[in-house]
């Protein structure tokens, strides 16, 4: 079966991850995919396929005699979908020898655009499949899934010398929970590469240095008509504690390297007010200096309006696994030079945000990241092509022929 019909299947299965769920998994609903996996893993030959009691399906292939010798090798993608818009009922449209021009979504009165998305002229002459523009795709991270599952069918059915290789699909990563009960041991990989980016020729080992803030601010609320030097409005404090941060570094307003302090949600009254943020840096010096600005903030507006009016709370979610990958450079050697043997230029790229890989590398498991060929994730922009899923495949199994040399 071809990756693309893998994907068109796997996406009518609902599985968006909900980030204000307590339960493992976030949402029920992923044990459908994750069940409908094992059935075909063992299908394909894989005959210890199984899905553990938080819906993380493990499975592996043994290595071929005469290569066990050789690294134990894992590819892993996730099974959910992000909670920022609908994933249920996906209809893919196909859309044969593409003409690098506007696509209408659907009746959803969206169009998908040149203008909006430069990369689509590249894209001329292959098979598009878009979504009707009412849902996201689901090719974050079901492409992933249907590109191991297509080389994995591959590997056993012509032969393919290899040593032994793990196969593992993954809950709740859109929410920030999908290496939380990871069970590296138990998968047994020495080195893995998730399979969750984008274009198929870019192989991403960089990724932000990762912080939530939560800011907290007390008002003093009395009569406005009496409230000369009186009363401090958490509002109005929530919005001064912002205009102090650097006007420049936003989402909007960076790249590449370049980090943000990002405000994702205000809410509140005269009386008390809270702010959410994310920071986000590759350098860790950097990240450091960011933390340090929003505490001197702090320090700041309660010398100004008294001590606890405002308070920052600094969770760290994730690091950079750069520093991890490093020592195992062969990982991202390899990757290149599967690119190139396609006839592709082998690019890489920081990732602006943060994959499982890049915990699983913080947790033993060496992981850098593959490209997928999907675009626009996390919207009904969404949009992949079969020929960039069908390289997306002969990496894999590209980077698998380079272990078991």
């Amino acid at each position: 079966m071809k990756a693309y019909e893998r994907l068109l299947k796997y996406v009518s299965v609902h599985t968006k991850s909900d980030d204000d769920s307590q339960t493992v998994p976030s949402t029920a609903r992923q044990f459908d995919l994750a069940k409908l996996l094992v059935e075909e893993m063992k299908a394909i030959g894989i005959a210890d396929a199984h899905v553990d009691d938080k819906c993380y399906v493990y499975g592996s292939i043994p290595a071929t005699p005469g290569y066990e010798a050789k690294p134990a090798l894992g590819f892993i993608a996730h099974m959910d979908t992000a909670p920022d818009f609908s994933g249920e009922g996906v209809k893919p449209r196909i859309i044969e020898d593409y003409d690098g021009g506007e696509v209408v979504l659907g009746d959803s009165g969206r169009v998908l655009k040149p203008a909006d998305f430069p990369h689509l002229k590249n894209l001329r002459g292959r098979t598009l499949i878009v979504t009707d523009g009412t849902t996201l795709l689901g090719a974050d991270d079901k492409a992933g899934i249907a590109e191991i599952m297509s080389a994995a069918e591959r590997i056993i059915n012509e032969n393919i010398p290899h040593g032994r290789l793990l196969v593992s699909f993954t809950p709740d990563e859109e929410v920030g929970r999908g290496a939380d009960n990871f069970d590296v041991g138990h998968f047994g990989a020495e080195f893995a590469y998730t399979v969750d980016g984008g274009q198929e020729n870019v192989i991403e080992y960089e990724n932000f240095n990762a912080a939530g803030v939560r800011v907290e601010i007390n008002g003093f609320n009395v009569h406005p008509g009496s409230a000369k030097d009186i009363m401090i409005n958490a509002l109005l404090v929530a919005c001064e504690f912002n205009s102090m941060l650097p006007s420049g570094e936003t989402p909007r307003d960076t790249e590449g390297y370049e980090g943000f302090y990002h405000l994702c949600d205000i809410s509140g009254t005269t009386e008390h007010a809270a702010m959410e943020y994310i920071l986000r840096d590759h350098s860790a010096e950097i990240m450091k200096a960011r933390k340090a600005t929003l505490l001197h903030i702090e320090k700041l507006l309660n010398a100004k309006y008294g001590e606890g009016t405002v308070k920052v709370t600094i969770r760290d979610q994730y690091l950079n696994m750069a520093e991890k990958i490093k020592p195992c450079f062969h990982l991202i050697d390899n990757a290149c030079e599967a690119v190139r043997d396609l006839g592709l230029e082998a690019l890489t790229a920081p990732i602006r945000g943060g994959t499982d890989g890049a915990r699983l590398s913080f947790m033993g498991l060496p992981c850098p990241n593959l490209g997928t060929g999907g675009y626009a994730y996390h919207g009904p922009y969404e949009h992949i092509t079969v020929e960039g899923m069908e390289l997306a495949t002969g990496i894999i199994l590209g980077i698998i022929g380079k272990y078991a040399k």
